[in-house]
């Protein structure tokens, strides 16, 4: 689900845990990279897809559940600034 909450460029992650913790992944940092870089297309962003232990795009982008987790911004409020995607991550 892509939620819309300002202009620009989408580089947040809506993530909700297996665990029931919700927060944002700001992918920003990594889209400057050569492998990120299709994701500066926003109709591109919007594809990603839960592999379980990770998330990746159609352009062949990922990142796994520990870099989310270690990267996660829990929130009160997710209705913040922003374009974010919603992605639901599974750890066993």
């Amino acid at each position: 689900m892509i939620e819309r909450g300002g202009e620009g460029l989408p580089t947040r992650l809506l993530v909700v845990a297996e665990d029931g913790r919700r927060g944002e992944f700001d992918v920003s940092p990594y889209i400057q990279s050569e492998g990120f870089a299709p994701l500066t297309d926003p109709t591109e962003f919007q594809k990603v897809a839960n592999g379980k232990y990770f998330v990746e795009w159609d352009c062949g982008a990922d990142l796994s559940a520990d870099t989310i987790e270690a990267h996660l911004i829990t929130q009160r409020n997710t209705a913040e600034q922003g374009t974010s995607v919603d992605a639901r991550i599974s750890r066993a």
